[in-house]
């Protein structure tokens, strides 16, 4: 009879060998089609054992058995990862932030560190369209990050939530606030527990934030420090629920936590009542509790994300909250470059001059480039160039990127390698790939006049040149 539920299964295109070895993959995808097998085994229990009880909290669930699991919109089935981060996110009246901050996770986040992580998007809407669009978003803006499982995209089924129609009002709250937070709670339970058997450790992130540069290694470094293993939270940013690293496997507990009194509190507060009921004592006054969940909630500083959304997700609600220890980023990184004459056709925005980049002393800022502008850097001398690196893009504007970009090189003398050549008779060597260019120059080439950024389309955004990098050879 299993067999026979085989073919009644639609499965994705993306699912490729090696994806069923691990049963949870399996779960996750095709949640139907081990309902029936359950029934056909005539097995008792048809959750893992950690799901178990979420049926005391959320009994409406008993009636839509398969309403925890997700609809799995981009993935690629990934586990076995260190870190997974999840950012939830849901329709925003004003302004949508999460491609900006997708840009700000994987700038300058290197190839092993992606190989070692996952990123889990939870869209928190239960309307097919919507969802679809934002999935279509991340798809074109991250191909790579995509293809290769980096990202997955998910979301629940209108039947994991209950009525929220009917909640009591509490500390003074609206009955629209009191039913966003309520719902956000239940959004970020169903997260955790669709990335616990993913990896190692979970990192819960919004998708309003920007993150420092080698956050990743930064946050690894910290994790190795601690002289105990006594702690449930390490804290990368003091606001809310942002930049919170749990370990994954005390997620199941978190969670139940959570559920148990979802209605009554924002996430944060339950995170620290939490914490309260599991090392305070009711003889000892509240000093001694603080430094009793100090061992189990270690902050780390300066913070690595800082909360740039104005517009919440609460309809009508502005929010100018700022983490105070995350500093000034670093905009832009300088670099000691050959002396040369820089000249650009794009019109430049305020004092952020093409000078000023290739000298290393601030980024350079555009207006949106349209199909013919460049950006040419002519060396005094003709040299003899080894490498380039071109980034486009920074920390506070990670969209700011050039697209269809390449990048060409005057050779001083006739070259004797196979470049494809443009009709002024510059090569092109290399182009931009995700906002960055960088490649080593083939010694044949000989020695070089200029190179120039040719772009080839308009953008619908603005150009931003965070790091030039042009390294003699010697």
């Amino acid at each position: 009879k299993c067999q026979n539920e085989k073919s009644k299964l639609f499965v994705p295109k993306n699912i490729k060998p090696g994806h069923f070895d691990n049963f949870k993959t399996i779960f996750a995808i095709f949640p139907n089609f081990f309902f029936k097998f359950w029934k056909v085994l005539n097995l008792t229990s048809k959750l893992p054992l950690h799901l178990t009880n979420i049926h005391y909290y959320l009994p409406h669930l008993r009636e839509h058995e398969n309403s925890l699991y997700p609809n799995v919109v981009i993935g690629q089935g990934r586990t076995g990862v260190s870190l997974v981060m999840g950012i939830p996110t849901v329709k925003r009246g004003k302004q949508n932030y999460l491609l900006g901050t997708l840009n700000s996770l994987f700038y300058e986040m290197s190839a092993e560190q992606k190989n070692d992580c996952v990123v889990v998007i939870f869209v928190a809407e239960v309307n097919a369209e919507y969802v679809n669009s934002i999935a279509e978003s991340v798809r074109t803006s991250f191909p790579n990050e995509v293809q290769s499982g980096v990202i997955e995209v998910i979301s629940p089924l209108a039947s994991y939530y209950p009525d929220l129609s009917n909640l009591k009002e509490t500390f003074g709250d609206s009955k629209e606030r009191v039913r966003w937070r309520t719902k956000q709670n239940l959004d970020y339970s169903f997260l955790m527990l669709y990335a616990q058997p993913k990896g190692t450790f979970y990192l819960q992130l919004e998708d309003d934030i920007v993150a420092k540069p080698q956050y990743i290694q930064k946050i690894k470094n910290f994790a190795l420090e601690q002289p105990s293993d006594e702690w449930m939270i390490l804290e990368f940013s003091q606001l809310g629920f942002i930049g919170k690293l749990f370990r994954t496997k005390d997620l199941p507990l978190i969670v139940e936590f959570f559920l148990m009194f979802y209605k009554d509190k924002p996430i944060d507060w339950l995170l620290d009542h939490l914490l309260w009921v599991k090392v305070c004592s009711p003889e000892k006054d509240p000093k001694h509790c603080e430094g009793q969940k100090a061992y189990l909630r270690i902050r780390s500083k300066p913070s690595l994300f800082q909360h740039v959304g104005i517009h919440s997700s609460l309809a009508g609600k502005i929010q100018n909250l700022k983490d105070k220890d995350f500093g000034k980023n670093m905009l832009h990184k300088a670099h000691v470059n050959p002396p040369a004459k820089v000249t650009t056709s794009l019109r430049i925005f305020q004092h952020y001059t093409l000078e000023k980049a290739y000298e290393g002393m601030d980024c350079f800022w555009a207006f949106s480039p349209v199909a013919g502008d460049y950006i040419l850097f002519t060396f005094l001398q003709p040299l003899k160039v080894e490498g380039y690196l071109f980034r486009s893009g920074n920390m506070e504007h990670p969209g700011d990127k050039l697209f269809n970009t390449t990048v060409e090189v005057w050779p001083a003398a006739v070259s004797k390698d196979n470049y494809q050549t443009t009709k002024d008779g510059y090569l092109k060597i290399g182009t931009f790939d995700n906002g960055i260019a960088e490649g080593i120059i083939s010694p044949s080439v000989g020695k070089i006049q200029a190179i120039r950024l040719s772009i080839h389309s308009d953008s619908p955004v603005w150009a931003l040149l965070s790091e030039v990098s042009i390294w003699e050879a010697y």
